[in-house]
């Protein structure tokens, strides 16, 4: 089946789907496989639950006209995506950057969307079939695009960029994320550039920061560059932030001075696509974190920073930083591990404890292996060599009234300590 005939079968459709368990009726479905699964097998079942057609890379799965067989089923599903996003051809702007993107993208999302017709990637569905999968999810009422790019290698964004195809692209920042993969701070410059360089090569435009001299050496004396910041100042960042805009106080629900720079982000691509100044303010000012990234939790008396969503070195320093600076009284800490610093993981774990315990916190709690094994265990901290461990002991703390920061890698899932609070 050719391309052009697979497309003109996905426009009858209602949505795309690649999960048996989350099937809807008139949908494609993608039989992807992966190392503990198959999805053809689970093809029949999709059609009965009401899938409209079922993409398979197995002939003996074939039953009638509804399974689309085809060479490699992930490779469909980019090819798809490609193909659609050349047949909508609306304006694309895709990010991504060490951390921030999934905030930056809601702020993006929220602004844009107070005048156009946005379709935005979903939660950080942001990889080599969350970005397809975005793209698929746009149709012909869709005005603008926003598409999230996560990476943790080289090479990685540019096979996602020439996916989407963007018209506008921006970096949030380079920082110390998946250093396993990119082998150092300077292969994450690298790796995360090639959305750069792919706006480069096709002459689109390139968003950025003003006060981020890293980004700036690598967009060089490129003309087809908007710079950002220059027009907002930082008013205020307890708890959350609050800036002035063209002589107007914008306050925002999110916490942490490191979000300033995303909120500036937003503000240009509202001003880039003519959103009006109120709606630019409206848009930001709505914008209520719930995905457990920078997220303020009131609960049982106590004041929760939540920020269970992901962790990296720079990304932690950051948040310590700011919770320090906090007013709040009796402020407790609660680290989890981060994950994909390679060789560098028991020496970024230790900086960190440093780093913590050289502030003015009165109980430093770290959970995971990684903070465990640390060489250096500080003697006022207690650390747990997992989160059951942890939960074991937490009644014997005590809490009262405390203000606490929550932080950890995804896979620490560290928002369980609600329940426990």
């Amino acid at each position: 089946m050719t391309l052009e005939t697979l497309h003109e079968h996905f426009l009858q459709c209602e949505s795309v789907c690649t999960d048996t368990r989350n099937i809807s009726d008139n949908c494609m479905f993608f039989a992807l496989k992966g190392g503990n699964f198959n999805g053809n097998k689970f093809a029949r079942d999709a059609i009965k639950k009401g899938a409209a057609f079922a993409i398979i890379d197995e002939p003996e799965f074939k039953i009638n006209d509804q399974y689309i067989i085809v060479d490699d089923v992930l490779s469909a599903l980019q090819n798809l995506a490609l193909f659609h996003r050349k047949y909508l051809n609306i304006p694309i702007i895709s990010l991504t950057g060490s951390n921030g993107k999934t905030t930056t993208k809601e702020l993006i999302n929220a602004v844009l969307s107070k005048t156009y017709k946005t379709t935005a990637t979903i939660g950080n569905l942001n990889n080599h079939i969350g970005v397809p999968l975005t793209l698929l999810s746009m149709d012909n009422t869709t005005e603008i695009g926003i598409v999230e790019m996560g990476a943790n290698h080289q090479k990685e964004i540019e096979f996602l960029t020439n996916i989407a195809l963007p018209d506008y692209g921006l970096i949030t920042n380079f920082g110390k994320a998946h250093l396993e993969g990119f082998g150092g701070f300077q292969g994450v410059i690298k790796g995360k550039s090639e959305l750069y360089e792919h706006l480069k090569v096709n002459q689109k435009t390139i968003f950025v920061n003003q006060n981020d001299e890293l980004q700036l050496k690598q967009v060089g004396e490129y003309n087809h560059t908007e710079i950002f910041g220059y027009k907002t100042e930082l008013l205020e960042s307890q708890p959350y932030i609050a800036l002035s805009y063209k002589h107007q106080t914008i306050k925002t629900h999110l916490t942490g001075s490191y979000n300033y720079d995303n909120v500036c982000i937003a503000i240009a691509l509202g001003e880039h696509f003519n959103i009006s100044t109120k709606a630019i303010i409206e848009g930001i000012e709505s914008y209520i974190p719930n995905n457990n990234c920078s997220q303020i939790v009131e609960q049982n008396g106590h004041q929760i920073i939540l920020d269970a969503y992901n962790a990296n070195p720079s990304s932690m320093h950051a948040a310590l930083s700011n919770f320090d600076q906090l007013h709040n009284k009796n402020k407790v800490v609660i680290l989890g591990d981060m994950f994909e610093l390679g060789k560098t993981a028991q020496e970024e774990h230790q900086h960190i404890s440093d780093y913590a315990n050289s502030l003015n916190f009165q109980r430093l709690i770290f959970v995971g292996e990684n903070f465990y094994d640390i060489p250096y265990r500080h003697n006022n901290s207690f650390y747990f060599k997992s989160f059951e461990d942890f939960g074991k002991d937490f009644a014997n703390f005590n809490f009262e009234s405390q203000s606490f920061l929550i932080k950890g890698s995804r896979g620490m899932a560290l928002e369980r300590t609600l329940d426990l609070i």
